[in-house]
C-alpha cells in the first residue's frame, strides 16, 4: 500500500460518568484520531489514547499531536508499505512516544486488512469470534455507591470486576466488597500508588482471593515488583512497567509478575503487542487487554488483539454505553452476558461516524 494522505483529528469528548483512579478524576477525554488513506481513497483508522495531562505515562495529547505532525507522519507519508510490521520498525529511531506511534500503526493495520479483504482480527491471527470482558470501576467516596455499582455490573453479566485502589482506599474497601460479593471474580488496580514500604498492607489483600493486583509499584519498575511478588501470594499483573517486548522479556526472567495487561497504545502498536503476546504465550504468562477509556475506534483495535489465543482473562473492553452518550462508530460496541462479538467485517469491522467525529473535533490537520 502507499500512504497518500494522513488526517489528524484532536477531539474532546465528555464521558457519561467521571472516572477516579489514584491519579485523580477524569471526565473529559482529550485524544487524537488518525486516518491514513491510500491512493484509492480507502481509509484506515487509529486512536491515540492520550489524556490532557501526562499522568498515566509521559505522553499527553498536545505532545502526541506535535510528535505525529512533526516526526511520525512525515516518515509514513508517500511511503510504500508491504506489511504493517514495517511501521513499527520505521519509527524505531524515535524514543518512546508509544501512544503516538500506536495510533499510526493501528491505522495502517486497519487499512492493510481492508485492502486484503479481511477483518483486523484475522489479519492479526486471531482465532476467537467472541471475547470475554470485565468492567473497571473507579474509586468511590461512598462504599454504598461502590457496592451498588458492582451489583449492577454483576447483573449485566460482566465476567470480572476490577476496582481501583490507593492508600487509604484498599483493604477495608475490599473487605466490605467481599462481604457482599464473596465469590465474584475480583481484581484490584493500584496504578503505581504503593511502594515496598506498603508490603504489609498489600499482604493483607491475600485474604480476599483476588485474581490479581495490577501495577502496585512504580511505573517502569521490574526489580521491586519481583521482590514484592515473593512476599505476597496474590498474582501481580504488570501494566505501566511493560512498554516493549524487552520489558516483558525481562519481567518474565525476573519473576516481576505472573500476568500481563496489554495496552496496545502503551507498547507502540499492534505489531509489538502481537510479539509480546507470543512471548507470554510461550512462557505460560496469561494476558488480558486493558482499557484507556477509548472511543469505539480504539475499542475496536482492543477487540481485534484480544481475539488472539493467549488473551485468556477477561479484559476491560466494556460496552460503548458505559462511557459515551454516543460513540464514534456504527454499530456501537455491546457486551452481552460478559462477551463481545469479534467483528467479521473488513478492517476494524465498524463504520466511523464522521458526523460524530466532527462534532467533537477541536482541531484538525489534513496532510498530503
Amino acid at each position: 500500500m502507499r500512504i497518500e494522505q494522513i488526517n489528524l483529528y484532536k477531539l474532546r469528548m465528555r464521558m457519561i460518568n467521571p472516572f477516579t483512579t489514584s491519579f485523580g478524576t477524569e471526565q473529559d477525554r482529550d485524544f487524537i484520531l488518525v486516518e491514513v488513506m491510500n491512493e484509492n481513497g480507502l481509509s484506515g483508522w487509529g486512536e491515540c489514547v492520550t489524556s490532557e495531562s501526562p499522568l498515566y505515562i509521559e505522553e499527553f495529547t498536545d505532545s502526541s499531536w506535535i510528535m505525529l505532525e512533526k516526526f511520525l507522519v512525515p516518515l509514513l507519508l508517500k511511503k510504500e508499505i508491504n506489511h504493517p510490521d514495517e511501521v513499527f520498525n520505521l519509527f524505531q529511531p524515535f524514543k518512546r512516544n508509544n501512544l503516538a506511534k500506536s495510533s499510526l500503526d493501528g491505522a495502517v493495520w486497519d487499512l492493510y486488512a481492508k485492502e486484503k479483504g479481511i477483518s483486523l482480527a484475522e489479519a492479526l491471527g486471531g482465532t476467537k469470534d467472541k471475547i470475554d470482558v470485565g468492567i473497571s470501576l473507579g474509586i468511590e467516596e461512598n462504599i454504598d455507591d461502590l457496592l451498588s455499582n458492582i451489583q449492577s455490573k454483576v447483573d449485566e453479566g460482566y465476567r470480572r470486576i476490577k476496582l481501583k485502589i490507593k492508600p487509604g482506599k484498599d483493604v477495608k474497601v475490599i473487605e466490605q466488597v467481599r462481604e457482599k460479593f464473596p465469590d465474584i471474580p475480583l481484581m484490584v488496580d493500584a496504578n503505581s500508588a504503593y511502594t515496598l514500604k506498603d508490603t504489609n498492607t498489600l499482604k493483607e489483600l491475600d485474604q480476599f482471593n483476588l485474581m490479581m493486583i495490577e501495577q502496585p509499584l512504580t511505573a517502569g519498575d521490574l526489580l521491586d515488583h519481583a521482590k514484592l511478588q515473593q512476599e505476597i501470594s496474590t498474582p501481580i499483573c504488570l501494566d505501566e512497567s511493560i512498554h516493549s517486548y524487552d520489558d516483558a522479556r525481562q519481567a518474565i526472567e525476573l519473576g516481576s509478575g505472573k500476568i500481563v495487561n496489554m495496552k496496545v497504545g502503551r507498547v507502540g502498536g499492534l505489531s509489538e503487542a502481537k510479539r509480546i503476546h507470543d512471548l507470554c504465550r510461550d512462557a505460560g504468562i496469561p494476558m488480558w487487554c486493558g482499557g484507556m477509556l477509548e472511543s469505539g475506534i480504539g475499542r475496536a483495535h482492543n477487540i481485534a488483539i484480544t481475539s488472539l489465543s493467549n488473551f485468556t482473562l477477561p479484559g476491560d473492553t466494556a460496552s460503548s454505553s458505559r462511557y459515551w452518550e454516543r460513540d464514534l462508530i456504527n454499530p456501537e460496541v455491546v457486551a452481552s452476558n460478559g462477551q463481545v462479538d469479534v467483528p467479521s467485517g473488513l478492517g476494524i469491522g465498524y463504520d466511523v461516524d464522521m458526523d460524530e467525529v466532527m462534532k467533537h473535533t477541536v482541531e484538525k490537520r489534513f496532510i498530503k
